[in-house]
């Protein structure tokens, strides 16, 4: 899976099989290390959210979970299903932040790739 960062924006592309493997678990996770120790990387993912969200009414449909170290692409599952089930593309969603930023955020299937 490859990971575009810039400004406010995060794009992550994903090959073929990283699409039917997110179709298959619900997740694909890539990493980048910048170290000898395990610990100094940084993992990426995209992860689909249940079949029975348990979210509030006014919380965004794309989210993003940061902890140091780790950066979490949270998707619904009906965007996800119908995302891998069909020949769209990509999908973007700009999510609020504090101080009136937005972070820019893009799916996309990169499936003449081969990695």
């Amino acid at each position: 899976m490859k990971l575009r960062i810039e400004d406010d924006t995060l794009r992550l592309r994903l090959s073929d099989s990283e699409v039917r493997e997110f179709a298959e678990q619900g997740r694909v996770e890539g990493a980048v290390h910048f170290g000898l120790n395990p610990e100094q990387r940084l993992t990426y993912a995209l992860e689909r959210g249940s079949e029975r969200p348990q979210t509030m009414p006014n919380e965004e449909p794309v989210q993003i979970h940061y902890e140091p170290g780790a950066l979490t692409v949270l998707v619904p599952f009906a965007l996800a299903k119908s995302w891998v089930e069909t020949d769209q593309n990509g999908f973007s969603h700009d999510l609020p932040l504090a101080e009136n930023q937005r972070l820019r955020i893009l799916v996309e299937k990169d499936l003449d790739c081969k990695h």
